[in-house]
């Protein structure tokens, strides 16, 4: 066991077990059915599965939960060839089971009653990982652990059924796991009861931590079982992490100032936590500015995974993009709440979701693409938008590949060649009333001229950039609100390709500039490559920018010199102060502040 206890998590190979039995205590309890899936690479392989013969009867409540009869088990295998089958995929191996000591237990006892012996493994519970890595689930049993996971559960109370579903369990589990234990041993001593401190002894924290230390009622905060010292948490813009008495992550939370909210948490109109029950030091890192402190947060909880963040950082959800997939066939336009990822264009964000999706409408009818879903249904006659010739109905599996690009490629080099695409849209409408008119088509000519209207009406009331993200690189600059210094962060190719705070890098502006540059270069050669991992953090940054129209841009196209970039970053901070002397600290969401949309600046030396 012990090479076995050395091997990574992410490496090691799973088998996840459950058993049935007669239903008998003590020395009467006999294996009647065992299960077994294989685990490894987070997904589910080989299965095995085996009925065995029992000498004691099965109980009547047995029967009924399982399904198992006497009869089925008078022709089961004998248990010494189920057990040594089943120690064969054990061996190097990490046997997983829910409830595990029941399991282990049973199996322990059957290869006693067998003459075999037993190999064992070390052994993973499912119950005790959601007791530590989920303290915030506070029913454990296997089929509401699986539905609090978003498992889909078939099937229960048969030993293979209720493996497979440990099993996928154990998968969503794992991420979690991993962030906390690199290997095995690590792993199971995460996982074992830790024995209880004496009152007093608890020892003081150290670096950035502010822990359960004897302190005065004036700088701690009262929470079940810990005081929180707050003293010396900065009141600076940042993110902390609350964690458990093991160092485990809780929470994660952002602030432009970390002592102000973290003292929050614990104020008697403050909502009821349950992470805060467990809670008994906090973590800070600070930042030069909320939108770093946003990022950070985004970073943290997904890499930390704690229990507390039920989704990333809040963004206002009125917001939203106009995207296009390009890895589909015959790509469709869509409205989503989040750019997309991938080889795609995504144009926003904007301001308006109900117009947003009537402009898709309108982008449909004008070009003639497509408005299914991304899965190209197969069709024997057009559909209705075909019959009217509004679609060019690819769905018949007889048009040319070539002609739907050329029309998606025109639609989206609205939103491309750079600038608002408003008066390209507009114009490409009234050229084609005109062309109309001019081939004496009036009623065609007509009917583009209600379009054109309805089309300055919807344009009106959407608000926002209608510019494709990837061809807008900008240097964003999120001021510090009391001190002189902020948070950089370089948009380009639609991604944060870079970010750096201020001071640590005053004298490094130009080159991290041309080698931001040079990565957008890059990303519009592979298609404007958008990684999943990166598409919350454009999103936050993008929504920001949004809500926040006084936060400072510098646009990157031309490239600037070393001299605008100098007065980018000394210029004074536009917004004036709020009555607390800061600046800008406004939420991240886009109300009425927020109604027109940003539009990015240019700064001349000096």
């Amino acid at each position: 066991m012990e090479p076995l206890l050395d091997v990574a998590l992410h490496e090691a190979e799973f088998l996840a077990i459950d058993t049935e039995t007669n239903g008998l205590a003590g020395a009467r309890c006999e294996l009647t059915e065992v299960g077994a899936v294989l685990v490894g690479g987070g997904e589910l392989h080989e299965r095995f599965s085996a009925l065995v013969r029992t000498e004691l009867p099965l109980g009547r409540g047995v029967q009924r939960l399982t399904g198992i009869t006497p009869a089925m088990l008078e022709s089961a295998a004998e248990p010494t060839s189920v057990l040594a089958e089943l120690e064969r995929r054990l061996r190097g191996r990490v046997m997983v089971a829910h409830n595990a000591p029941f399991d282990r237990r049973v199996l322990r006892q059957a290869f006693a009653r067998a003459g075999l012996e037993w190999p064992a493994p070390p052994t993973l519970c499912t119950a005790a990982l959601a007791r530590t890595l989920l303290p915030l689930q506070r029913e454990r049993r296997l089929a509401a652990l699986a539905d609090a996971l978003g498992i889909e559960v078939t099937s229960a109370h048969r030993a293979l059924a209720d493996a497979e579903t440990c099993g996928r369990v154990f998968c969503a589990l794992l991420p979690r796991l991993c962030a906390h234990a690199a290997t095995i041993g690590e792993a199971l001593a995460l996982l074992a009861r830790p024995r209880r401190r004496a009152a007093g002894k608890r020892g003081a924290t150290s670096g950035r931590r502010a822990g359960s230390r004897g302190t005065s009622e004036d700088d701690s905060c009262s929470a079940v079982g810990a005081e929180l010292r707050l003293s010396e948490l900065p009141r600076d813009p940042g993110v902390y992490i609350f964690r458990d008495k093991r160092g485990l992550p809780l929470y994660v939370g952002k602030s432009i100032s970390i002592r102000s909210r973290v003292r929050a948490h614990f104020a008697p109109s403050a909502p009821r936590a349950s992470w805060r029950a467990h809670a008994t030091s906090v973590d800070y890192s600070p930042t030069a500015s909320e939108l770093g402190a946003l990022v950070l947060e985004n970073r943290l909880i997904k890499r930390l995974r704690p229990p507390g963040n039920v989704r990333l950082a809040r963004v206002d959800d009125r917001l939203c993009y106009v995207r296009c997939r390009l890895d589909i066939p015959f790509p469709v336009l869509e409205v989503a709440s989040s750019p997309a990822a991938g080889h795609g264009v995504s144009v926003g964000p904007l301001h308006g979701r109900a117009s947003a999706q009537e402009l898709v409408e309108q982008l449909e009818s004008i070009f003639g693409l497509r408005r299914c879903g991304r899965r190209l249904p197969r069709r024997l006659s057009p559909s209705i938008y075909g019959q009217l010739g509004r679609c060019l109905s690819p769905c018949l599996g007889d048009l040319d590949p070539n002609l739907y690009r050329r029309r998606l490629d025109d639609a989206l080099a609205l939103f491309t060649a750079g600038g608002d695409g408003r008066e390209r849209l507009l114009g490409h409408v009234h050229a084609q009333m005109r062309a109309a008119a001019a081939a004496q088509r009036y009623e065609r000519a007509a009917a583009l001229r209600r379009r054109a209207r309805r089309l300055e009406r919807v344009l009106e009331r959407l608000e926002g950039v209608l510019e494709a993200t990837h061809t807008r690189p900008r240097l964003v600059l999120a001021r510090h609100p009391l001190a002189p210094d902020g948070d950089l962060f370089w948009l380009v190719g639609g991604r944060v390709v870079d970010s750096a705070r201020l001071r640590d890098c005053r004298e490094q502006l130009l080159e991290r500039t041309a080698t931001a540059l040079r990565r957008g270069v890059r990303a519009r050669e592979l298609g404007a490559q958008i990684p999943p991992g990166e598409v919350d953090e454009v999103r936050i940054v993008e929504t920001y920018l949004a809500s926040h129209p006084q936060t400072a841009t510098l646009t990157l196209d031309p490239a600037p010199d070393r001299g605008e970039l100098v007065a980018f970053v000394e210029a004074p901070l536009a917004a004036a102060p709020d009555g607390d002397g800061r600046a800008g600290s406004g939420k991240l969401t886009a109300r009425t502040a927020a109604r027109r949309p940003s539009r990015e600046r240019r700064l001349a030396p000096g």
